[in-house]
């Protein structure tokens, strides 16, 4: 009898509440935000990474990044597929794959659901990822594709240029044309969404 009462009068002492966990205090976790927030805009429907596409990574987890002999802006020349011999601009690189979306080529149909009640679903066709081996460069004056070629020039420039046809590819103007392009679209992008 004397050893229940100690037991009794020990649990009477230990306070326990719904803020303490055994007499110390209890302070629930704060909820934070997300890490990664999206970056894709609500609008834009894009050919996404299939799950078995892993990235090759380095040993700091970074992605392996590969370089290819195609800009963005190039014109390009399909050499091999269901969309051999076409001939357009590239929009899009994907550096950890070597794949390049090139404007008007390789359209795929997507089906979209619906995002409200009010709004139909859709079917809609959207260029799709083909890889960089797949593509050689173009000659828009000439007619003809070739091989890309590195010289540097007169002043220490080091530009890209085509082999058959010996025209310089790289030049700033073409360059700052394909970003403000690339720019113009995506605002576009967001702005219909």
């Amino acid at each position: 009898m004397a050893a229940m009462a100690a037991l009794q009068s020990s649990f009477t002492s230990l306070s326990i509440s719904s803020n303490s966990f055994l007499g110390q205090p209890f302070s629930p976790l704060p909820l934070c935000s997300p890490l990664v927030k999206s970056t894709q805009t609500p609008g834009s429907i894009v050919a996404k990474l299939k799950r078995w596409e892993r990235k090759k990574c380095k040993p700091n987890s970074l992605p392996v990044l590969h370089k290819m002999h195609v800009k963005l802006g190039d014109t390009v020349k399909v050499i091999s597929g269901h969309d051999k011999g076409k001939v357009g601009e590239i929009t899009e690189i994907i550096k950890h794959n070597s794949k390049v979306v090139i404007r008007e080529i390789n359209l795929k149909t997507k089906h979209v659901k619906s995002r409200s009640e009010d709004e139909p679903g859709q079917i809609v066709k959207i260029e799709a990822p083909i890889h960089s081996s797949n593509v050689m460069l173009y000659s828009k004056d000439q007619k003809v594709a070739s091989r890309v070629g590195h010289k540097t020039l007169d002043n220490g420039k080091r530009v890209r240029y085509l082999i058959k046809t010996g025209e310089i590819i790289d030049s700033a103007e073409s360059w700052k044309r394909a970003v403000k392009e690339k720019e113009k679209t995506t605002e576009a992008v967001t702005a219909s969404s």
